[in-house]
């Protein structure tokens, strides 16, 4: 080998190395950061030595996109879980103690023992108490179904805000990657697809979307719908949110590029990212909820309700409520879910002490004024209470819509409304265990693939520093020949 060739070979080290130790160093120092992909420096040797030609980043397209996938599917169903939870809390948490299940097994209690002693004035003040407790716990509960629905609404904003956001930064960062790509890559196309991967990432939480990669490093997303997200320019996301919200207020839709985003379905939830499952928490299952409600609330204005008068005609009893124009409402005749009743219902004030009426009017069944079942005013009359507690375990007819049989009593209904969102938030807990471990399992073999591994990035920089000590000894070497060439010259 001739001196200037080792000169050539030292040199040719000196750059390689350089470079090697620059991309460990960039690697090591991002070990901790999901969203950096390693890089290689590629040697390539040749009749003029090795160098270093390109710097390759571990990309996994296949993974990435099942890491899209998992990531949208788990978002949705927390999403989903996070909303039951909520409608669970607004029935008292895990003994369901402030459903109006519970408060209505009281007061049929009540009624048992106004029935059972029907002169004592304590046990009438009870059963209407009772029956106060059954129609706050309705009000209660329909306010706060509604406020998780404004809740949802408010947080699909948020959301289509934030989505609009970030595809206009993938705009940006699929633009520096077509512009390297274009000059030749190298270390900034690697970074701009760093920044462009952790963009999808967050845009597939709350949208699910395929990625497709076109030329010159291009890529567009899609929807798992097929509607266009991102092609070239981003595609604008649109929703108009609610202020307020009643149970006669229909949520607005979320449109990207005009194309209606659907809501997710079912308690496994089809949702593929946070936005459908909002959408579904807001429109299916709350509203679910809310007619439900509304059913126990019908059912007890129809079975309190009384009849009397010439013709006979029939009107609201112990139990009486507002129409949504604020009149009072009659007797349900419709069979569908009278949309807000559990939100209005309340007790008669002619049975109330403290605002002037009188308890014992329910056992008379004199409340709306059309009748009176004790003319005498007998204290030991029961024939109305006993009516009046048989049919509350009587079988009704229940609107199908609300979701639950309809061949039921009140009873069994309030029950089963409670197993309802039971067993929905505990399929959904299992489902969301699932898609918990799905995308654990993902983001490990993710990682696995494109992360930094210290070990492996320091056992390379062992190597890579024996290649420099091997450079130095040739330096040196070659150092020592010239000198004594200098020496035999002189």
């Amino acid at each position: 080998m001739s001196l200037t060739s080792a000169l050539n070979t030292a040199q040719s080290i000196f750059n390689n190395t350089g470079t090697q130790s620059n991309v460990v160093s960039n690697n090591i120092a991002n070990a901790g950061n999901s969203d950096y992909v390693r890089r290689q420096a590629m040697i390539s040797t040749s009749l003029n030595g090795s160098q270093v030609v390109k710097i390759s980043r571990a990309q996994e397209d296949a993974l990435m996109r099942q890491w899209l996938k998992a990531s949208a599917q788990d978002s949705g169903q927390q999403t989903l879980l996070g909303g039951l939870t909520d409608l669970k809390s607004i029935l008292g948490g895990n003994d369901y103690e402030t459903s109006p299940a519970t408060y209505l097994s009281v007061f049929q209690q009540k009624l048992q023992a106004f029935r059972t002693s029907p002169g004592s004035t304590t046990a009438a003040q009870s059963a209407v108490t009772a029956a106060q407790d059954v129609a706050n716990s309705l009000n209660n509960a329909s306010k706060a179904v509604q406020a998780v629905r404004q809740g949802a609404d408010k947080e699909i904003g948020t959301q289509v805000t934030t989505l609009n956001t970030l595809l206009a930064q993938f705009k940006t960062a699929n633009d520096a990657v077509k512009s390297a790509t274009a000059a030749g890559g190298g270390g900034n196309a690697g970074d701009a697809l760093d920044e462009r991967d952790r963009l999808l990432k967050q845009i597939s939480s709350i949208v699910g979307v395929n990625a497709v990669d076109r030329s010159n490093g291009d890529m567009a997303l899609y929807t798992t719908d097929g509607t266009v997200v991102f092609d070239t320019i981003p595609r604008t996301v649109t929703f108009v949110a609610q202020s307020t919200y009643t149970t006669q207020t229909k949520g607005n839709g979320v449109y990207i590029d005009g194309v209606l985003v659907g809501s997710g379905k079912g308690s496994t939830s089809t949702a593929q990212g946070s936005l459908q499952a909002l959408l579904q928490v807001r429109d299916e299952v709350s509203t679910t909820l809310q007619s439900q409600l509304d059913e126990i609330a019908k059912s007890l204005v129809s079975m309190f309700s009384e009849t009397g008068g010439t013709p006979p005609t029939t009107q609201p009893g112990l139990f009486v409520w507002s129409t949504s124009a604020g009149l009072p409402g009659g007797t349900p005749a419709t069979p569908g879910v009278i949309d807000g009743i559990s939100a209005t219902i309340t007790v008669n004030t002619a049975v109330i002490t403290s605002l002037g009426g009188d308890p014992m009017k329910l056992r008379d069944g004199s409340i709306s004024g059309l009748t009176n079942l004790n003319p005498t005013n007998s204290s030991g009359f029961s024939d109305n209470l006993d009516a009046l507690y048989t049919i509350m375990g009587k079988a009704q007819t229940f609107a199908p819509a609300a979701g639950l049989s309809s061949n039921v009593n009140i009873m069994a209904y309030a029950s089963n409304s409670v197993g309802w969102l039971e067993q929905y938030r505990s399929d959904a807990t299992a489902a969301s265990e699932n898609t918990a471990a799905a995308l654990s399992r993902s983001t490990e073999a993710y990682s696995n693939e494109t992360g930094v591994n210290l070990d492996e990035e320091l056992t390379l920089l062992l190597d890579i520093e024996q290649s420099y000590k091997a450079a130095t000894k040739i330096l040196n070497a070659v150092d020592e020949m010239l000198k004594s060439l200098l020496d035999i010259a002189s």
